[in-house]
């Protein structure tokens, strides 16, 4: 298995775009995802009982066809909380791609993010999707373009691709996501957009995409707030022309490793770039007596305010680590927690079994003045660990999160 430069495009028969429609001043707004043929639908959404309109569109297309061959997403404008006027938009939208597109609108999967509470401008809408479906193509270009067009906070694309074999057939993987503040995923996360060549069935698909959620998205936290909009969602459109993933086994299990690559890279990559962040915060809680107790740990390390405060101010406050564990709701040793800070600058063992090992504190804030910092937390009762990301807590978060709607 192999990552490489790539995004949506990247597996056969997949085009893009991405446009500037005019919801927002000067920036791509707008983008779309067509496949050449019908495909296998998988996804997983936000768990807040509020949910997008595109949100509810999308499940029920997911629950009733398990198939979709296009999506539409906007930036700028959420489409949540805006009652019955925001799902008949989302019809308004549907119908408008499959007009272009030669498809039926539940065919047509959508997707927006920006304010919350406004509604969206469907002159601008429905203009935009007709732009969009004269300028798809599979170019690389047109993947960047469509990733750009997602972002709202995000300073920085997510992309990636990985190519590996299923019975001696080359396929692909392709991914977008955007996201950058109100992450705190418990399903999935804030618009994620896999592509893939593969052929699976839907079972087998939702399977895989479900099993990867749980250790990517689901493992990280800018600031404690889960969306309206969440959605993941995985297309398989089977041109790679390998024979059709029906159950577990081998070629199985190289497609959910593939997969998991993917949204791994692409979980990290919105963890870095976290609204205000200056550092990605890794979390490595090993040791532990089951998996459901490394993440909950691990979880509740990144996504301590406190803790995150000290990551930027490379403070070496690792009390701080040591109580977030345990308000966790996990029981553990409270005197058998080691702790060691990574970086590309070093390594320093801050705690043996609870207490501390009396170490530099000039070298521990060298090692936190890194952009990629790592927490290896052992509690020694165990075989199992959990990785977790988040990333530390500046003033610009305040500021950004502050002027977001001026």
């Amino acid at each position: 298995m192999n990552l490489y430069d790539g995004g949506v495009t990247s597996p056969q028969g997949f085009k893009a775009a991405g446009i500037c429609a005019g919801i927002k001043k000067d920036r791509k707004d707008m983008a779309m995802i067509v496949s050449e043929v019908p495909c296998t639908m998988a996804g997983t959404f936000t768990s807040n009982i509020v949910k997008a309109s595109p949100v509810v569109w999308d499940k029920n297309i997911l629950e009733t066809y398990h198939s979709a061959q296009a999506v539409v997403m906007n930036s700028g404008v959420a489409n949540a909380c805006t009652g019955r006027t925001g799902d008949e938009y989302c019809l308004a939208s549907a119908r408008a791609a499959a007009d272009v597109l030669k498809l039926k609108p539940e065919q047509v999967l959508l997707a927006s993010t920006g304010v919350i509470g406004r509604q969206l401008p469907m002159d601008k809408i429905c203009d935009g999707i007709r732009t969009l479906a004269d300028y798809v193509s599979d170019k690389r270009e047109s993947a960047i373009d469509a990733a750009s067009a997602i972002m709202t906070t995000d300073t920085k694309r997510k992309e990636t691709a990985a190519w590996f074999e299923l019975s001696g057939r080359k396929v692909t993987i392709g991914g977008m996501t955007k996201g950058a503040g109100m992450i705190h995923p418990n399903m999935g996360t804030m618009l994620c957009f896999l592509t893939t060549d593969a052929a699976i069935s839907p079972e087998m698909a939702q399977k895989a995409l479900k099993s990867c959620v749980q250790d990517s998205f689901n493992m990280i936290s800018v600031d404690g707030d889960e969306s309206t909009n969440d959605t993941c969602v995985l297309l398989a459109n089977g041109l790679a022309g390998n024979p059709e993933i029906t159950a577990e086994g081998d070629d199985y299990e190289t497609f959910r490793s593939a997969l998991e690559a993917v949204t791994k890279n692409l979980a990290r990559r919105m963890a870095a770039d976290g609204e205000g962040a200056h550092a990605l915060f890794e979390v490595i809680v090993k040791g532990a007596s089951s998996k459901q107790k490394a993440v909950t740990l691990a979880k509740s390390i990144i996504g301590s305010n406190l803790v995150k405060t000290a990551i930027a101010g490379h403070d070496a406050n690792w009390g701080r680590i040591i109580c977030a564990m345990g308000y966790s709701g996990e029981h553990f040793d409270t005197e058998k927690v080691d702790l060691t800070f990574e970086s590309r600058a070093g390594s320093v063992k801050i705690a043996e079994n609870s207490v501390s090992t009396g170490y530099s504190e000039e070298l521990a804030t060298k090692i936190l003045s890194e952009d990629e910092i790592t927490a290896v937390i052992d509690i020694k009762e165990g075989t199992q660990e959990a990785v977790a990301w988040g990333c530390d807590l500046t003033h610009e978060y305040v500021s950004i999160n502050a002027d977001y709607r001026s």
